[in-house]
């Protein structure tokens, strides 16, 4: 009898401490949710600033499954020609599905669905995409194409009405290096990208290639500090005084309103990200 009793004590505690394990395993969530908040100096899309070279506030959250399925919405201010019809706020809608192809090698492929809250009709585009991530170590990379089918917001300006209706599509191949210098929260960045496209504005000013096809390019760095990351790059693009020139006598909103410049031209941009 007593061993019986010693016996039922010791598998009672073995459950109890066991419990806890397992209703912790079976209530462990397949979904991962990540997000950020942030500031920049400039708002560059692709090397053009959206927000007329003044500073913006941008946030996003991702879901993502245990498979590799994710989804997620992305925010940021816009002003100048970033606008595109009367907007002052982009609203991004993505999703995709994110896999490893082996230690070094992650593929991703989804699709991007901007949006311009209050805007002007036709502003709205989507643009699938496909990543590749190379490397996992101090060195790291990533290569990727991004391609907008025909849609009336990338079609050709014109206030003819036989042009009613017009599409246009563009093509973004770009890549991104960067390095994390051991035994430092310091890491060192860069990025090539090229853009093919519509040469002139869709019908309320949207464009992803305002000259047809051109260059951008950025160097920067960036540092960790706990939850923030505080980053520095140097952005420019191939988009001549010429070509900047011409877009904006017939359209324009391609400068700055406050001195004329160009918003392709080079700039350093200064950002601070936290992450949760």
């Amino acid at each position: 009898m007593k061993k019986s009793v010693l016996a039922f004590t010791a598998l009672a505690a073995a459950t109890a401490f066991a419990t806890p394990a397992l209703a912790h395993e079976e209530d462990k969530s397949p979904f991962t949710v990540s997000g950020s908040v942030g500031l920049v100096s400039d708002y560059r899309f692709r090397g053009v600033s959206q927000s007329d070279k003044e500073m913006a506030i941008q946030g996003g959250i991702t879901v993502t499954h245990e498979s590799g399925f994710y989804v997620g919405t992305w925010a940021s201010n816009l002003a100048g020609w970033g606008t595109f019809g009367g907007s002052n706020m982009e609203l991004d809608i993505f999703g995709g599905y994110a896999f490893p192809l082996n230690d070094d090698l992650k593929l991703d492929v989804g699709l991007t669905w901007y949006m311009y809250p209050g805007g002007a009709d036709k502003t709205d585009f989507v643009e699938p995409y496909v990543k590749l991530g190379i490397g996992s170590g101090s060195l790291t990379g990533l290569v990727g194409v991004a391609y907008a089918p025909k849609q009336e917001a990338l079609g050709n300006f014109s206030n003819t009405p036989w042009s009613a209706g017009q599409s246009e599509d563009n093509l973004y191949l770009w890549g991104d290096v960067g390095y994390a210098i051991p035994g430092t929260p310091l890491k060192l960045k860069g990025h090539v990208g090229y853009s093919d496209g519509n040469p002139g504005l869709g019908p309320n000013g949207t464009s992803l290639a305002p000259t047809g096809k051109y260059v951008d390019w950025s160097l920067g760095a960036e540092g960790t500090l706990g939850p923030v990351t505080l980053g520095v790059s140097y952005v420019d693009t191939d988009i001549s005084d010429a070509e900047s020139a011409y877009i904006r006598a017939p359209f324009g909103g391609f400068q700055s309103t406050k001195n004329g410049s160009s918003i392709a031209g080079a700039a350093v941009v200064v950002s601070a990200t936290a992450t949760f």
